[in-house]
Order: structure tokens, then C-alpha cells, then sequence
């Protein structure tokens, strides 16, 4: 089984997967791929979310990570990040270099089995801090949840699911939706 747990920062990712792998030590975690960039500066950018997509997507597509793998975030993030800084600062990507990102980005989620998305909402309870860039968090959510919905970037094969609730009630419905999952796929075969 291959999934990515996608939302914005600061939405409960590292928690969730975190607590899945220990239940579940058969599944590799691969990591946010913000800490397998080359990054001098935290500060959120274009280049930088471009970079973090060519990764996730690359991750992915790679042939070791065959087996069950349970990924921090996937490209539809980074789409979502370049939309958000788009609706904050009114300044689009090139036409090329979108349509290149949106490519790279349906290409990769062939490769996924689910695809967790963490919604922002009141309800979960996770404190962040002041240096949280507030805006670009709501802007990246909202983005996402667009992108999530569109089956020209998730396509019919990819199963979304939507999770929310405190650390055991998410861990619970990440267990739910892989069983899920799993029964579709018997049943296509």
C-alpha cells in the first residue's frame, strides 16, 4: 500500500504518520521533503515548493519504495502551496512552469494507493506558534481541498480521504481507510 498524508503546515502529518508507523513497523515513512532539500532559507517560496515537488514526486516513482510506504506529504501539497502565494501576492508562475508542476504532479499520484488529507479545522486541537505563517497556512488548506477534489489531478484510481479528530481518533480512521482501500483493490482483481 502506498500513502501520502497531505495538509498544509502545522495540520498533524508528522503526528499521524508517526504514530502509524509504530503501530504498523512493516510501512518505510518517508519524510517531509522540505529536509531532503538544499535550503538556506525557511522562508516559504516558489523555488523551494517547486524543488519539494520534483522530490515528492520522484519519491513516488521510485522503484524502492515498492513495498508498503507511507509518505509526508505528496505534490498536490506544493501545488497547493504555489496557488496559495499566487492568491497572496497576486503573482502567478509562468504558464510553463505550472503546467510542467501539474504534469509532474498527476504523473506521481498514479503511483499512490490512498491519499490522506488533514483538513484544518477547530476541532483537533493543535497549537501553533506565532512564527506559523497564518495566512499562507489557511490559503495552502483551502487550495488543497480544491485540488483534492478535482479528479483532473487525483484521477478515478486514487482514493481520498478526508481525516479528523484528536491522535487516536485520526490513527483509527487512517487504520479504517487502508482496510477500506485494501477491499477495493480485491475486488478490482
Amino acid at each position: 500500500m502506498r500513502i501520502a498524508v497531505s495538509g498544509t503546515h502545522a495540520s498533524g502529518k508528522s503526528t499521524l504518520i508517526s504514530d502509524f508507523v509504530a503501530a504498523h513497523p512493516g510501512y518505510t515513512a518517508l519524510p517531509d521533503p522540505f529536509e531532503l532539500i538544499d535550503e538556506s532559507d525557511d522562508a516559504p517560496n516558489r523555488r523551494s515548493f517547486l524543488a519539494q515537488l520534483q522530490v515528492s514526486a520522484e519519491r513516488l516513482d521510485g522503484a524502492e519504495n515498492s513495498s508498503d510506504v507511507i509518505a509526508e506529504r505528496c505534490p498536490l501539497d506544493f501545488l497547493a502551496y504555489l496557488a496559495a502565494l499566487e492568491h497572496l501576492d497576486g503573482l502567478p508562475l509562468r504558464v510553463d512552469v505550472a503546467e510542467r508542476a501539474q504534469a509532474i504532479s498527476v504523473a506521481a499520484l498514479d503511483h499512490l494507493d490512498l491519499l490522506v488529507v488533514l483538513p484544518l479545522n477547530s476541532a483537533d486541537e493543535i497549537w501553533i506558534s506565532e512564527e506559523e505563517n497564518s495566512a499562507l497556512r489557511a490559503a495552502m488548506n483551502d487550495s488543497l481541498l480544491e485540488l483534492t477534489d478535482d479528479t483532473d489531478y487525483v484521477g478515478e484510481h486514487l482514493h481520498v480521504v478526508e481525516i479528523a479528530g484528536n491522535r487516536r481518533r485520526r490513527l483509527a480512521l487512517l487504520e479504517a481507510a487502508i482496510a477500506t482501500r485494501e477491499q477495493l483493490q480485491i475486488t478490482e482483481r
